[in-house]
């Protein structure tokens, strides 16, 4: 059954989200839409570019109605896939049961002039393309769809177990020296990697520097012990925007799995809790503000907050199975996508000791945050070296508590057969997609 909104024009005043009145049509504003299961670095990567071309990005996000009836079955729901957009750096604006096939009154109406898709062939059900209105309309723009992701891949290694994907070490794989193929594949992969990492560390814009990003460079023995205190060293990867004048720094760090709701909704919790904080010590007072301005040209939040990535080995150690079902790669480029974050720390240790924390470049943090653990049978405390810091801090229960990567791997197993169905469907539309894909090139 189909809501009101999924696939046909609303009368006035029953948009689904505001304005409800017609926009005037700008060059800059762009559309973007489609299913956004999972927050992988694929979705990101075709908003980062959308919002390159203007400036500013509404995004249209099917409903799980629509996609039922074209795709198959989401995995995430509406609701949860709302918020992983709303969570977009890139993003200006959600837009939830835009229609499934693109329409002109929809993108209008949203004053888009242009819509943005990647350079593969979207087909609804009856196997015609999902943007022919657009294109007719001369209002369609491609983008390079990002390889080697999609949802598709990710049941698939949920459904199939594999280890394939997995990261041994983040340095020697930025440097060319690990991976798959020749040692020219591997420079050629690196090169992409780290070009793509500083593409995702930008601001709103997408086209100036935004979130530092660094590896942290210890002992396998410190990363997975709690006991083991080591300083190790940090490796800046990207410049980006360092903490400013008064900010508090503020760590979390985590595997950040199959990144959803439930690690977006704890990000926006410790910068709500922080902002709080702000509050108290009179950060967003009139004259302090006009003095952030004067003194940097810009005003700015009352926290920096950086968010650590365990590698894949630790992950696995605890978890175990095929865990995690993202590589360090893909976690830490959705961790940087997110408007809830600062910085990001490749390789963090499991246990943040105070060692570790003490030797951090951006000054020994003022808080560390960490929500209730639910899905890894720990046998100690992790936080004990905040603890003694008196610097930590928990996020209690929220409205996406549960939706963790456990969760959704038995989402996808309880409904084995349909996930299954819907792998075989979109490699069928796939021979289809890709003919229909060669015709348009052949034409031009």
């Amino acid at each position: 059954m189909t809501t009101p909104f999924d696939g046909q024009v609303p009368q006035p005043g029953q948009w689904p989200v505001d304005p409800q009145e017609d926009m005037p049509v700008s060059e800059g504003r762009i559309w973007v839409d489609g299913c956004f299961d999972f927050t992988h670095h694929g979705h990101a990567g075709a908003m980062l570019q959308a919002r390159k071309l203007g400036n500013q990005l509404v995004v249209g996000i099917h409903s799980d109605e629509a996609i039922l009836e074209n795709k198959g079955p989401t995995v995430m729901n509406l609701r949860e896939r709302v918020a992983a957009v709303d969570a977009c750096r890139w993003a200006t604006q959600s837009i939830p049961h835009a229609p499934y096939v693109t329409q002109l009154p929809w993108v209008s109406h949203y004053g888009c002039r242009y819509v943005v898709h990647g350079d593969d062939i979207t087909s609804d059900s009856n196997g015609e393309d999902c943007y022919r209105f657009v294109k007719a309309a001369g209002r369609f723009k491609v983008v390079k769809r990002t390889p080697g992701i999609s949802t598709t891949d990710l049941v698939g290694r949920m459904l199939l177990c594999t280890k394939g994907h997995f990261i041994k070490s983040v340095k020697r794989t930025l440097n060319g020296e690990e991976g798959s193929g020749n040692a020219e594949e591997r420079k050629a992969f690196a090169v992409d990697l780290l070009q793509r990492i500083q593409d995702y560390a930008t601001d709103e814009s997408g086209l100036k520097p935004g979130p530092q990003v660094w590896t942290w460079i210890g002992s396998q023995s410190a990363k997975l012990d709690h006991m083991i205190e080591e300083a190790g060293s940090f490796d800046k990867l990207v410049g980006g925007k360092g903490p400013k004048p008064g900010q508090r720094i503020v760590y979390v760090d985590g595997g950040f799995d199959l990144f959803s709701s439930g690690h977006i909704e704890f990000l926006r919790q410790v910068l709500h809790s922080e902002e709080k904080v702000g509050l108290e010590r009179g950060w967003y007072e009139s004259d302090r503000q006009q003095q952030r301005l004067r003194d940097h040209g810009e005003d700015f939040g009352p926290a920096y907050i950086i968010a650590g990535i365990h590698d894949d080995d630790v992950i696995n150690h605890w978890k175990g199975l095929n865990y995690p079902i993202m590589n360090i790669f893909e976690r830490g480029l959705c961790v940087l996508q997110c408007r809830y974050i600062h910085a990001v720390i490749f390789s963090a240790p499991f246990s943040p000791s105070q060692s570790y924390l003490g030797a951090f470049p951006f000054g020994t943090p003022n808080a560390v945050y960490h929500g209730p653990t639910t899905f890894i049978p720990l046998t100690y405390d992790p936080y004990t070296g905040p603890k003694k810091m008196q610097i930590f801090n928990t996020i209690e229960n929220h409205a996406f508590q549960h939706v963790n990567a456990g969760e959704i791997v038995e989402r996808i197993l309880k409904s084995r057969e349909a996930y299954e169905e819907r792998q075989r469907a979109k490699l069928q539309k796939g021979i289809v997609e890709d003919l229909v894909k060669s015709k348009e090139t052949m034409s031009q």
